[in-house]
């Protein structure tokens, strides 16, 4: 008995080593898998034949035959994109977005709903997260995960959204809502953490075991991979850099608390020095990219109110990636967001800072590599995080998921 349940475990193992390996590299051949899991190729053909014969994967053609190896050249096998679908959804300020995705991660529908987030009600938030979903994977059949970014934080469980600057609600039970009206899993998770996700996926050979993904945005929030795990809290998401402390009794942030480094560095906090308003007035809620574009071009043509707000800004990122890098080492860096327009305002004074502080001794090899638009990245995250969950929990233990949902 006790060998049979140690083969057991052996051949879900070896199965989702495989499909990780399919996953990572997109059409391998039989052979490279075997040099990617280090498995016999007896076993990988064995349960790639299993795999193509459930449907989970399929044969795609002629792969690279490697250079040394005389005969035919081997068949790539991929991942099947009927195999299963997920919706991923995204909850940030005044908007929901959903996405129906299949196996492969490709996007087969997207839709972008307008909301009024800070005047709805709880239940309206939820509900509009249902319709969401409904609207999305209506009249397409099944679908096997949900997988929700939001612009706030989130327990560590991934259920619920705890706070967040886009609705008075506290503790909005989006996991549960979405579960009870869809019956699949449905993860909860900061839009951040999906960043840094994605950059791994994307990117393994420049972000794969440690680095920060920050966002500069009208907020500023932060993903970080450690030892090749996303960083999060006991109780939260953790990683919230735009609210550590820069200046303390400073700036009125937009999250009740004065002086975090948001207060100085997000969009709003930008606005709010270079016009010269009240450090104490209330953070406004939105700022068109327009006028944030105008303020950067004041900033780089003379000095004054809108290039002492930059600078300013700069100061509290550098001080904070340099608190950072006093306890885990420099690490790459990701800049994300539509803050990077003014990324060569901001660069040099963040170098500055990041020199004076004990993290920040080896600046010259810190690299800043920056993105305008965060949303493709939460989007991969997002499809990312729910289908490597199927990976595991379904299509490598080997139980086909072919009981899945119908929309109504």
């Amino acid at each position: 008995m006790t060998a049979g349940i140690r083969h057991d475990e052996m051949r879900k193992r070896n199965r989702a080593l495989v499909i990780a390996a399919v996953r990572q590299t997109g059409q391998p051949s039989r052979t490279e898998i075997t040099g990617l899991t280090g498995l016999s190729h007896s076993t990988i053909s064995a349960i790639a034949s299993d795999l193509i014969d459930e449907g989970i994967m399929c044969e795609a053609g002629q792969g690279e035959s490697a250079p040394t190896r005389r005969g035919r050249p081997q068949v790539a096998i991929a991942l099947n994109p009927r195999a299963a679908t997920v919706v991923c959804l995204h909850l940030s300020f005044n908007s929901l977005t959903a996405a129906l995705v299949d196996y492969c991660g490709n996007v087969i529908d997207r839709k972008v709903h307008r909301l009024a987030t800070l005047a709805m009600e709880r239940q309206g938030l939820l509900d509009a997260a249902v319709r969401g979903v409904r609207e999305i994977a209506h009249g397409r059949g099944g679908f096997q995960r949900i997988a929700v970014a939001v612009q706030g934080i989130t327990d560590a469980a991934g259920t619920e959204m705890l706070w967040s600057p886009i609705t008075p609600h506290d503790r909005l039970r989006l996991g549960p809502a979405l579960a009870e009206a869809f019956g699949v899993p449905v993860t909860v998770h900061n839009d951040c953490n999906m960043i840094a996700v994605a950059l791994r996926w994307l990117y393994p050979e420049r972000y794969r075991d440690n680095f920060v993904a920050i966002l500069l945005s009208h907020g500023i929030g932060m993903g970080l991979m450690l030892n090749g795990r996303l960083f999060t809290g006991t109780d939260s998401s953790g990683g919230e850099f735009g609210h550590m402390i820069h200046r303390p009794q400073g700036a009125l942030c937009r999250c009740g608390r004065r002086g975090c480094v948001e207060a100085y560095a997000g969009s709003y906090a930008i606005w709010r020095r270079a016009r010269g308003r009240d450090l104490l007035e209330k953070p406004i809620a939105d700022i068109d990219t327009a006028e944030m574009g105008a303020l950067a071009g004041q900033a780089r043509q003379e000095e004054g109110a809108a290039r002492t707000a930059f600078r300013e800004a700069a100061e509290a990122i550098g001080f904070g990636i340099g608190n950072l890098f006093a306890l885990i080492d420099p690490a790459p860096v990701a800049i994300i967001g539509q803050g990077t327009a003014a990324f060569d305002i901001l660069e040099p004074r963040i170098r500055a800072t990041l020199s004076e502080t004990a993290g920040g001794q080896n600046t010259g090899s810190v690299h800043f590599e920056t993105w305008p638009n965060e949303t493709p990245f939460i989007q991969h995250g997002n499809a990312m995080t729910a289908l490597t969950s199927l990976d595991r929990e379904i299509f490598g233990p080997g139980l086909h998921a072919n009981g899945s949902r119908s929309i109504a």
